[in-house]
């Protein structure tokens, strides 16, 4: 191997190292804590009001019926007040909260059985409701107490 190979590779190797070195992990949920996760929809443009009515009627009722069960704390809807930049652009979200100490509650399964007993319907219509989406992320959060941090510098 040539010098300047040589060279280059200490060199390659001692800047992904530090780069590694200063890389970290995003902080960890403290135990005992509820558990927050957002979720985004995009929708197709023009099929904002449909995906809401599919929603609502199909999904939504399955997620009442869990916090009402103890599953989520709480289960809260939001829509964007403006349109989006295009990099982080979302129609619909749902945030999820769940305790800290989750009870045993009824499966997704045995809830669909109890709310919809046309079940080709609701499958119909939840395919539907995933058609006219362009885009669905999940978002886990683990709350960070800068009051508690301490800096690193």
């Amino acid at each position: 191997m040539s010098m300047t190979r040589r060279l280059l590779t200490v060199v390659l190797v001692s800047v992904l190292g530090c780069l590694a070195v200063g890389a970290q992990a995003p902080p960890k949920q403290a135990g005992g804590e509820a558990k927050v996760t957002w979720y985004f929809y995009t929708v197709k443009w023009g099929f904002q009001d449909e995906y809401l009515d599919l929603f609502q009627r199909n999904h939504y009722p399955i997620l009442k019926t869990k916090e009402k069960a103890g599953r989520y704390a709480s289960v809260r809807t939001y829509v964007p007040e403006f349109h989006g930049d295009g990099r982080a652009d979302w129609t619909f979200a749902v945030e999820l909260v769940v305790p800290a100490k989750e009870p045993a509650t009824p499966t997704d399964e045995e809830i669909i059985a109890k709310l919809y007993p046309d079940r080709a319907k609701f499958a119909k219509e939840e395919q539907r409701r995933f058609e006219i989406l362009t885009a669905h992320w999940d978002v886990p959060l683990n709350r960070l107490d800068l009051d508690a941090r301490k800096p690193t510098r």
